[in-house]
């Protein structure tokens, strides 16, 4: 039985709303054969193995398929185990080395554009525009639409319909993708009250991150008891 830890990423003042993530600090305890059908399990948009905590080595899956990088995930992650083991200076998705720092209960990790899902962001005229979608604009399966609130703030959805998600609370990956667009430093307001922090790092990368809760740790145990 392997221990289970429950997060929620990007979450707004006062820690509320942000996107669910599981985390299983001892990754090696999950054999690969099984990680997809864990992550599916839990049902959650994330689930990370964490393989070596020393030096930041996971494995991401949505409950569907494997992401080569993800943003909040890497986020909770890095806020995990500087919290609850030793922070790393980087973590090691398959996409790369994603340097990563936390600051109280804030965690910032650095992506490539080209390492995120090709989301196709639309800008729409107005934050009302955006609260009116029923689904993903235009039809697309992996989409995002968002409108200026102010100099600074956007408001965004996210539909990652490809992988397996409908809407998705939070989504650092896609805003990896809206931060190379805009070119600014700036705050996504995204989902039913999740924040993310975005701003250019230099070399075409972006920062990204957010407020970070823990809600629990729980055992886990798979469908054939293995774990």
């Amino acid at each position: 039985m392997s221990d289970l830890h429950v997060l929620r990423v990007f979450c707004g003042a006062g820690g509320t709303e942000g996107n669910h993530l599981a985390v299983f600090l001892d990754g090696a305890a999950v054999p690969a054969t099984e990680r997809q059908a864990a992550a599916a399990q839990i049902g959650f948009s994330e689930t990370v193995f964490v393989d070596e905590p020393s030096s930041g080595v996971v494995q991401i899956f949505t409950p569907t398929v494997e992401m080569p990088f993800a943003g909040h995930p890497l986020v909770g992650t890095a806020w995990l185990l500087a919290t609850e083991r030793e922070g790393v200076p980087a973590l090691h998705p398959p996409a790369g080395r994603v340097p990563a720092r936390v600051e109280g209960d804030r965690a910032y990790v650095v992506g490539r554009p080209e390492w995120a899902p090709e989301f196709e962001w639309m800008q729409l005229g107005s934050p009302s525009e955006v609260e009116a979608l029923e689904g993903p604009p235009g039809g697309h399966d992996l989409a995002g639409a968002y409108a200026w609130m102010d100099d600074e703030t956007v408001r965004a959805r996210v539909f990652p319909v490809r992988i397996g998600i409908a809407e998705d609370e939070a989504t650092g990956a896609a805003a990896v993708r809206l931060g190379a667009i805009v070119g600014c430093a700036f705050t996504i307001h995204q989902g039913r009250g999740s924040e993310i922090q975005v701003r250019p790092a230099g070399d075409g990368a972006i920062e990204i991150g957010g407020r970070v809760v823990m809600d629990e740790v729980r055992p886990y145990r798979s469908p054939d008891g293995a774990a």
